[in-house]
């Protein structure tokens, strides 16, 4: 039989799980920074449609997948969105670097 918890442990879960999320979104545009920062000193756009077309078909995949609550469609708008702030993170550290030069 399933435990049955109350409103303030799921609460309370989320609240972790959203530190979680927290924690792993800045990890995740960490690496969108330094993936930048490579971009910038080989000369290449911050902007790469092909590679944010094949991020968003995965986790589509990954969502359909594991058929969740989450539907496909939102795993994406959600992930345009992540997408979406780590350019501006890797637009933001790219413009301090040019000031420093």
């Amino acid at each position: 039989m399933a435990e049955v918890l109350t409103i303030e442990e799921l609460r309370t879960r989320i609240d972790v799980i959203d530190e979680q999320l927290v924690r792993l979104l800045n990890v995740r545009v960490a690496c969108a920074v330094e993936v930048g920062r490579l971009k910038h000193e080989a000369g290449l756009p911050i902007y790469q449609p092909e590679r944010e077309t094949q991020v968003l078909m995965r986790v589509r995949q990954s969502a359909t997948e594991l058929s969740g609550p989450l539907t496909a469609e939102a795993v994406v708008r959600i992930f345009e969105r992540i997408i979406d702030e780590a350019r501006r993170a890797e637009r933001e550290a790219s413009d301090r670097r040019d000031q420093l030069s």
